[in-house]
């Protein structure tokens, strides 16, 4: 088994996620008392929302480079980044490193891909929503991406700083979630990516009339199919 390393606590709830599906997926694999081998780097999500909200895309490459480097001098051989909005500077990482990146976005367009839809919904922060390094990357895969209309992004955007960040939980953020994915897919969308790890807190596969495709499981998932090659 290889040793992940992960850059997560952006924020903890998402972070946690991942070290929970990862075990348990291990576990399921291997039997017994098997466990996955991690090296985690989590971070005080507040320091790492003042850049982003400043748009000071350069120190966080720096900073996240630097930890991934950290890592990977601990003993990590694969290189995990906890959220879907900082792989805006996933390019400064990888090139920073000489063990593998694991790009949670290449994760999810191939599931996408594997459930036959190549129309899809996409929501997250508006970082991750608006410009190009997620959904050019899931492109690239050959799928056509929907995102909510200015409106709807806003909604969506809010939630995930004001509420899911904070393990905040509420059914009428819900409905609203509901509504913006209601209106993608009598747009066309054939499937929904819940493309910001908290996310995952607030909707379920359940709660959507298509095939919904949970980024935090999906990259776990992944994880540790390479920790086990």
């Amino acid at each position: 088994m290889r040793t992940v390393g992960l850059l997560g606590g952006m924020s903890w709830e998402s972070s946690i996620e991942y070290e929970r599906i990862m075990n348990e997926e291990v576990r399921r694999r291997l039997g017994g008392t098997h466990s996955a081998d991690l090296i985690v780097r989590s971070y005080d999500f507040a320091v790492i929302e003042a850049l982003q909200e400043r748009g000071d895309w350069q120190a966080a490459a720096e900073l996240l480079a630097a930890d991934a480097r950290a890592l990977e001098a601990a003993g990590a051989e694969l290189i995990v980044l906890c959220t879907n909005t900082m792989h805006r500077v996933a390019e400064a990482i990888e090139s920073a490193l000489a063990v593998p990146f694991l790009h949670l976005a290449d994760a999810t367009a191939r599931a996408v891909l594997a459930a036959g839809v190549d129309v899809v919904a996409l929501l997250g922060t508006r970082y991750t929503m608006e410009e190009e390094f997620y959904r050019g990357r899931l492109e690239s895969h050959g799928l056509e991406v929907r995102i909510p209309d200015a409106e709807g992004r806003a909604a969506v955007h809010r939630v995930i700083y004001e509420e899911l960040v904070r393990g905040d939980v509420r059914a009428e953020s819900k409905a609203a979630y509901l509504e913006v994915i209601d209106r993608l897919l009598a747009a066309g969308a054939r499937g929904v990516i819940a493309g910001c790890t908290e996310i995952e807190l607030l909707i379920g596969p359940g709660d959507v009339p298509c095939p919904f495709f949970p980024t935090t499981r999906l990259h776990a998932l992944a994880a540790v199919e390479a920790s086990l090659v």
